[in-house]
């Protein structure tokens, strides 16, 4: 009897808590009103509110209908954050503006009332094409790193990034990637046009990794984590090395893992490949299939450059990626769009590429996504082989005035209303003219993106389980609606 007694007790107690989990879980939407958010092509509508709708009961939608579907209670991965790299050209350009403009800018990237809330940012350890010239942070050939000193970051870079932080509320979560080490560890003797890192130089190297961290922090800047090498698959006429798979996972399981866990930087994120689409899963299984070098990688990093895919993104390697290994995280690491023309600046298409590679990354699965130059000037630069691109920003020193595009906003419908610390929840559209995903933040408030890549305006349900809210969606445009 007292077994039987127990018994009724527990299936009491698991019932209450089985309810009191499903209440947490429910998103209530009953009358409660959705605040839409509108950037349009061929409008004035820029990040600007355009109205509200109300939910409501609604039957089963039909067939001839076009409907976002949105199940809070299906959560995915945990957001880090939207930001863009402080570059040397970024840093250069903005103190090439007046005082009035700098802030500005400011405001525009890092405030989250008056601009778009940046909360990631991305540094490159000593030079990068984007930059005026190649240097490092040592004496060439001090295998020793005795003359270690960031004083050429301290000029530009560490200023700007300090603005920055102070205008997000303190801190910035900002990762560092190298482009190639110095001249004298590579095969080539160069820092550019690809080559190796030599055997004998796998432990200064990864030294100056440390060295690295040791001084920013000394700066009052933490970092975050570390990507092992751009694109080490690339040879390219600025600073570039080439890794192979076995050579990362042999670096970072006998140099740079042990390093950064015996110096006391094992809370540093250590993040592999940081390349394209196209060979993430070839590279990610030769190192994550290593359970020495993959217990030191926090993430996978990864850019859209697809010069061999036809212009396809391939967007199904990193959901594939996530599948394989969903104990790693996702995070894009660089994109922007090339071959600079002051002529398009405004080109609509641009915006697009990046409302469509971020709804796909994100609901693949990745938790933080990264824009390339955070500023460059009306050259497209400055950038020291010509490999000049655009940004969501540019500066043109000349008049002195910022020019923002489409790319801008685009990102801004993302970075403005997902909070650090959301939860990717299930969104999909009915249609193949909409675009989605969809978070919900830390304080409850559900921000959804759609977009639209037709030439028409679309009318669609926004369907949250039972209820309803109805709402308009005009031609190339994208929208957050957040309630």
């Amino acid at each position: 009897m007292k077994n039987l007694i127990l018994f009724l007790i527990l299936i009491s107690l698991s019932t209450i808590s089985f309810g009191q989990a499903a209440k947490k879980q429910t998103v209530s939407t009953k009358g409660k009103t959705v605040t839409i958010f509108t950037t349009a092509e061929n409008t004035n509508l820029k990040l600007a509110q355009t109205g509200t709708s109300t939910f409501a009961e609604k039957p089963q939608p039909t067939e001839g209908e076009i409907s976002v579907f949105v199940n809070p209670n299906k959560s995915f991965q945990t957001f880090i954050g939207i930001g863009g790299a402080f570059t040397d050209a970024a840093a250069e350009t903005f103190f090439k503006l007046s005082k009035t403009k700098q802030e500005e800018f400011i405001q525009a990237y890092f405030s989250k009332e008056k601009g778009i809330g940046y909360s990631l940012g991305r540094l490159t350890i000593h030079s990068s094409d984007f930059s005026s010239g190649s240097y490092t942070y040592i004496n060439e050939g001090d295998k020793e790193l005795k003359s270690f000193n960031i004083a050429h970051d301290q000029q530009f870079r560490i200023p700007l990034l300090k603005q920055a932080m102070a205008m997000a509320g303190g801190k910035l979560t900002l990762f560092a990637s190298p482009w190639s080490p110095p001249a004298f560890m590579k095969s080539n003797k160069s820092m550019l046009k690809g080559g190796k890192l030599l055997p004998e130089f796998y432990q200064p190297w990864a030294n100056y990794f440390v060295k690295y961290i040791r001084a920013m922090e000394k700066e009052g800047i933490p970092i975050w984590g570390v990507t092992i090498q751009n694109e080490p698959m690339a040879t390219q006429t600025w600073e570039s090395c080439i890794f192979s798979a076995e050579e990362e996972r042999d670096f970072l399981k006998n140099n740079l893992g042990p390093t950064f866990w015996k110096n006391g930087l094992k809370d540093k994120k250590i993040i592999i490949w940081d390349h394209n689409r196209d060979l993430i899963t070839h590279r990610v299984s030769t190192i994550l299939g290593d359970p020495e070098a993959a217990k030191y990688v926090w993430g996978i990093g990864f850019h859209w450059y697809e010069p061999w895919s036809g212009g396809k993104m391939m967007f199904e390697n990193v959901e594939l990626v996530n599948e394989m290994y969903p104990d790693k995280n996702l995070i894009f690491t660089e994109g922007t769009t090339e071959r600079f023309d002051p002529a398009r600046y405004q080109f609509w298409g641009n915006g697009e590429k990046y409302g469509r590679s971020m709804i796909n990354d994100f609901n693949d699965g990745t938790v933080g996504w990264t824009d390339w130059n955070l500023l460059l000037d009306e050259t497209g630069g400055p950038n020291h082989v010509g490999n000049f691109c655009f940004a969501p920003l540019h500066a043109d020193t000349k008049t002195g005035e910022l020019i923002y595009t489409p790319s801008y906003y685009y990102i801004g419908h993302f970075s403005k209303f997902i909070k650090q610390g959301a939860k990717r929840i299930a969104a999909a559209a009915s249609r193949s003219q909409l675009l989605t995903t969809s978070f919900q933040n830390p304080d409850g408030k559900v921000v959804t993106v759609v977009m639209n890549e037709s030439d028409k305006p679309v009318k669609y349900n926004f369907v949250i389980g039972s209820e309803s809210a109805d709402v308009e969606i005009p031609a190339h445009a994208i929208q957050t609606l957040v309630f």
